[in-house]
């Protein structure tokens, strides 16, 4: 019989996913949260002020202050710049955000990651991915039932082992301006870029991924456990990758895109799309 090791090893499945349960919260809090979560994607720009209004407007009155625990717990916030905004944890080093109005002209030319709630029945958990924006090829991608820096340093890990971008983009969120995070960046001479607050077009093609993977897969499968929702995951990630064609990219699969672009700049040829990627 193989081991738990090795049965991961031969899945890719790091070890700690076999391990997590989904974060609990109350049956009630868990329906509201997926309703914030369904909002949030329609409208990004929404404080907790507007989405409880949204929330009442569905049959849910809920105090405001409520909506804010919950949004603070799912890791989302309005877009639109405020008085008061979160930052980053005391200490960390926030970078200006180094892509407007440049051109994305090839693979690997700038990769960004971002994290996104994913509801479950009996709880929740999170999932953080890294995408190539020139070709919308999803790197990596990892889970998990805490909102740390751990899941997103495996993916980042995972990430490097395949390459490096010339400029890494993230939002200001503590997991992504933690020393550990920037250093495997800038050891790497990677230029790291973090969105300005409350701007919500500064990482919109992982947004649109996000969109795309929920009203796609999520919603409609609506997995029950974590095991099941890592096996959709991954059979979603594949099918984007290797099978969804795109408007953007000429009709051509990500993977196309990604992987002849690579070659066609080493010299070995290949179709590249015709039209550029603009930052936003």
């Amino acid at each position: 019989m193989l081991s738990i090791r090795r049965q991961c090893e031969l899945l890719e499945l790091p070890r700690s996913t076999l391990y997590y349960r989904p974060a609990s919260e109350t049956p009630e809090n868990l329906f509201l949260m997926r309703l914030l979560d369904e909002q949030y994607l329609k409208t990004p720009f929404y404080g907790s002020r507007k989405m409880a209004i949204a929330l009442a407007a569905q049959g849910k009155v809920v105090n405001r202050k409520r909506v804010q625990r919950l949004m603070r717990i799912m890791g989302i916030e309005g877009l639109a710049p405020r008085r008061s905004t979160s930052r980053p944890a005391p200490g960390h080093r926030v970078f200006p955000y180094l892509l407007r109005n440049v051109e994305i002209t090839h693979p690997d030319h700038v990769w960004s990651t971002d994290i996104t709630y994913i509801p479950l029945p009996g709880g929740f958990v999170y999932l953080a991915a890294i995408m190539d924006w020139y070709s919308r090829y999803v790197l990596t991608w990892r889970l998990s039932n805490r909102l740390d820096s751990s899941f997103c340093l495996e993916a980042l890990d995972a990430a490097l082992k395949e390459g490096k971008p010339e400029i890494f983009n993230t939002d200001q969120g503590a997991q992504f301006t933690s020393f550990e995070f920037t250093s495997r960046l800038l050891d790497r001479a990677v230029a790291v870029s973090m969105d300005g607050r409350g701007r919500a077009l500064d990482n919109v093609f992982i947004e649109r991924l996000w969109r795309s993977l929920k009203y796609e897969d999520i919603y409609l499968k609506d997995y029950g456990t974590v095991d099941e929702l890592y096996e959709g995951l991954t059979r979603y990630f594949d099918t984007y990758n290797h099978e969804r064609f795109h408007q953007a990219l000429d009709y051509q699969t990500p993977y196309q895109v990604y992987h002849w672009g690579r070659e066609n700049r080493s010299g070995s040829g290949g179709r590249v799309r015709l039209s550029k990627a603009s930052a936003a």
